[in-house]
């Protein structure tokens, strides 16, 4: 007889993991399949985020800012330096330390929690049995009174530029390059291309962006949007809206591309090309026959509000359901769905959950853009103000970017934040609870900030909503 579980979940990333342990603190009993292989050749829970997604990236955004303040901007504070360099094996080993804290970390939690972790490829079978297939192709079943199903997402592919592992990568092929690529080549200008873009852009690479959209971050504020594209332009990266790669090739040590742009037909020659054009749910040969679990035409788990597929007992979280494909709403639903298993009450609001691009400016978000609002004919009102006239902002020699808040014109409810500068991965976080608890505009007014800290042009913002900002003309 197979072995079984009150909840057996299947992903070992941000949502599926944070299921498994959610599940167990509540008494469950607990198992967590995943296949993710680390660089090391051995199993490594914490999916893509940890391994090659938010986590690397962000220790190698820190590396290369640094990298890029000692050579550019230090000066300005008064502090020399000579014959800057930087050695990127150092800086790529520090990055897989980090990744090695942190997967271990889970690990450790899962010990703590008499979680118990199966390697190998977990696939659902009728009532809810979930078969694991092994490295080595060795196969076991495990029966489940819960199943979750948090799979993730994988990059997607362009049949005309394909991945080879060396001269055309995606992000996790990125995040380790041996040197810094002479000439890089980035196909899209989303959250993926303009981080890993700007991490080897500081560090001395020539980038080019090529964006087949006529609209730079269509999804963010389109105000946030212009004042992001003119930092990047002014760091040195070229972003070409409106241009469609048709053609990749490679020849000796370059790739040679071909693209429509404005001007017709243009011809790139990069070292290094970094395909990333988005993601798709990672749902191939996760659902056997006669599961009762359906997925959309985009290969996504169809779930309702809560999660549920509809099936007895059988659950989808993260990346592989509906809505944006961020760690955090993934962590929310993994819990969200341990606490329905267990009786308890649990929901994810998908219109709050914040967006964050860690380029120099950050640019964060949530809410509704004025563009939206337009759309669906909502009457709203808007306040901003420019961290120009900030002082803690001017003093770290940060002055870019500014804060909008849109609240609603007759109610004064938030209904949106959008801010591009320093540090606004961390201010995005009250504008969250202030729209969680159905604040208004008038209540982030009247809270006060403290100074000299860059929170105030959050609260300059919301007072320029009623015209009423301080420091700045209204």
């Amino acid at each position: 007889m197979s072995e079984h579980f009150d909840v057996i979940v299947i992903g070992a990333g941000p949502a599926g993991y944070h299921a498994a342990i959610r599940a167990a603190q509540l008494g469950l009993s607990v198992a967590c399949i995943d296949d993710f292989i680390g660089k090391d050749g051995k199993p490594a829970l914490g999916g893509t985020c940890l391994n090659v997604g938010c986590i690397p990236s962000k220790a190698l955004l820190d590396s290369s800012k640094q990298f890029h303040n000692l050579t550019h901007a230090f000066e300005a504070h008064g502090i020399s330096t000579k014959d800057a360099a930087i050695d990127v094996a150092k800086m790529v080993g520090r990055k897989d330390k980090i990744v090695k804290q942190f997967t271990g970390g889970v690990n450790m939690l899962f010990k703590a929690n008499k979680i118990k972790p199966f390697a190998g490829k977990g696939r659902l079978l009728k009532d809810r049995q979930v078969e694991i297939t092994a490295q080595d192709g060795s196969t076991q079943v495990l029966g489940g009174t819960n199943v979750v199903i948090a799979t993730g997402s994988a990059p997607i592919e362009l049949p005309f530029a394909k991945f080879d592992g060396k001269y055309i990568v995606d992000n996790a092929g990125a995040l380790d390059f041996d040197a810094t690529p002479k000439r890089l080549g980035v196909i899209g200008a989303g959250v993926i291309g303009l981080e890993l873009g700007s991490v080897w852009n500081r560090l001395g690479s020539d980038v080019t962006v090529i964006e087949a959209l006529p609209d730079f971050l269509a999804a963010a504020d389109a105000d946030v949007a212009k004042t992001a594209l003119k930092e990047l332009a002014k760091q040195g990266l070229k972003i070409e809206l409106g241009a469609k790669l048709s053609k990749a090739e490679v020849k000796g040590k370059e790739v040679h591309l071909t693209y429509a742009g404005k001007d017709g037909e243009k011809q790139l020659v990069v070292d290094r090309l970094l395909v990333a054009v988005g993601r798709r749910a990672y749902t191939d040969g996760v659902l056997g026959d006669d599961t009762g679990v359906k997925l959309d035409e985009r290969g996504r788990v169809l779930v309702d509000e809560h999660c549920w597929t509809g099936a007895e007992g059988v659950w989808a979280v993260g990346d592989c359901v509906r809505g944006p494909m961020l760690a955090h709403k993934g962590f929310e639903e993994g819990i969200m769905v341990a606490e329905l298993i267990a009786g308890k009450p649990g929901h994810v609001n998908l219109d709050t959950i914040p967006w964050v691009i860690y380029t120099e400016p950050e640019v964060a978000w949530v809410g509704k853009t004025e563009k939206q609002l337009k759309d669906e004919g909502v009457p709203y009102k808007t306040g901003s103000f420019p961290f120009a006239a900030i002082g803690r902002a001017v003093a770290m020699n940060e002055p870019a970017g500014f804060v909008k808040m849109i609240a609603h014109a007759e109610t004064d409810r938030i209904l949106g934040v959008h801010l591009v500068g320093a540090n606004v991965s961390e201010l995005v976080a009250e504008c969250v609870v202030a729209m969680e608890f159905k604040g208004s505009a008038e209540d982030m007014a009247r809270i006060v900030h403290a100074h000299p800290t860059l929170s105030e042009a959050v609260h300059e913002a919301a007072l320029a909503v009623d015209k009423r900002a301080i420091h700045k003309a209204n």
